[in-house]
Formats: C-alpha cells, sequence, structure tokens
C-alpha cells in the first residue's frame, strides 16, 4: 500500500505532467480531463497534418517520376495511386491521378466510379488544361459495408479513364 507521503508526490508528479501538456498542446483549459481532451483534438489535428504532408510529398515526388517517364516514354498511361487512410472509426483513401491526356469528361467519369464504390469525396483538387490531374482525399459512406480497399478503388479509376478515353476516341472519329 501507498503511504499518505507517496501518494501525494505521486500526485503531484502527475499534475505536473498535466500542466506540461497543457502548455505543449496550448490548451487553456483547467480540469485534468478538458486538458487530457485537449491533447487529444492536438494529436488528431497533428495526424492530420501529417496525412497532407504525406500526401503533398508523394504528388510532388509523382509529378518529378511522371515528368521523367514523359520524357523517356512514347505512349502515354495514366497513373493512378491510392493509399489508405485509417483513423478512429474512419475508413478512407487519399488518391492520385496523373495522365499526360485529358479527355472530356474524364473527371465525371472517375467521379462516378466513387459514387458506385460508396465513396464519398471529402477534398479534391482537380486540373484538366493539357494533362489531368487529380489529387482527392475520399472515405466510405456510412451506410456502406467496409470491403473498398486500395486496389479496388485503383481498379476501378483506371476502368473509368480507359472508358472515357475509349468513348473520348468513338466521339472524335465520329
Amino acid at each position: 500500500m501507498m503511504s499518505r507521503e507517496q501518494r501525494k508526490k505521486a500526485a503531484a508528479a502527475l499534475h505536473e505532467k498535466l500542466q506540461i501538456l497543457r502548455s505543449i498542446t496550448h490548451s487553456s483549459a483547467l480540469s485534468d480531463a478538458s486538458i487530457i481532451m485537449d491533447a487529444s483534438e492536438y494529436i488528431k489535428e497533428l495526424k492530420q497534418k501529417v496525412v497532407t504532408l504525406k500526401q503533398e510529398m508523394a504528388c510532388e515526388e509523382e509529378e518529378e517520376e511522371a515528368g521523367a517517364l514523359l520524357k523517356h516514354s512514347s505512349s502515354p498511361s495514366p497513373t493512378v495511386t491510392v493509399e489508405t487512410l485509417a483513423g478512429a472509426g474512419q475508413h478512407g483513401f487519399v488518391i492520385n491521378v496523373l495522365s499526360d491526356k485529358s479527355c472530356p469528361g474524364l473527371l465525371v467519369s472517375i467521379l462516378e466510379a466513387f459514387d458506385e464504390l460508396g465513396l464519398s469525396l471529402h477534398q479534391a483538387t482537380a486540373s484538366c488544361a493539357d494533362t489531368f490531374r487529380l489529387e482527392a482525399i475520399g472515405g466510405e459512406m456510412q451506410n456502406q459495408v467496409d470491403n473498398v480497399d486500395e486496389h479496388v478503388v485503383k481498379q476501378a479509376v483506371l476502368q473509368a479513364i480507359r472508358t472515357c478515353s475509349s468513348q473520348g476516341c468513338r466521339q472524335q472519329q465520329e
């Protein structure tokens, strides 16, 4: 059993650690429970920043690789990367698409593929001037079964690109 003096020391050490946590997380909370809740929110924010930074780094690397590939390759092929995001009760994906060709309706075709998979789009950036580029963060809708993985998403996006490209070719021939 702990003596009264040991309990006081333990309580003082805990209080000191909570104050350090409060200062690190820039919390203005006074109660121990509120400090812990603020710290939890701070950790969630940091995790989201990490995801965003990883996405930006992956996009930069992909741009460099795609640029090198386009210089050395005569056949245009789309690049699709899908990463899984997993958090507390969340399941989603970071999707990057880069193609040196853009065809009419490509973005719509990809978004329809997401819809068919039961993915909701949380955030997206698209460009389709000379090349096509899409950076998107999507998650599974709450009423959907948890059966979609990176491979399924990538295949659906590639199929949407193939379908759009073949329809675009047919429209140009007519």
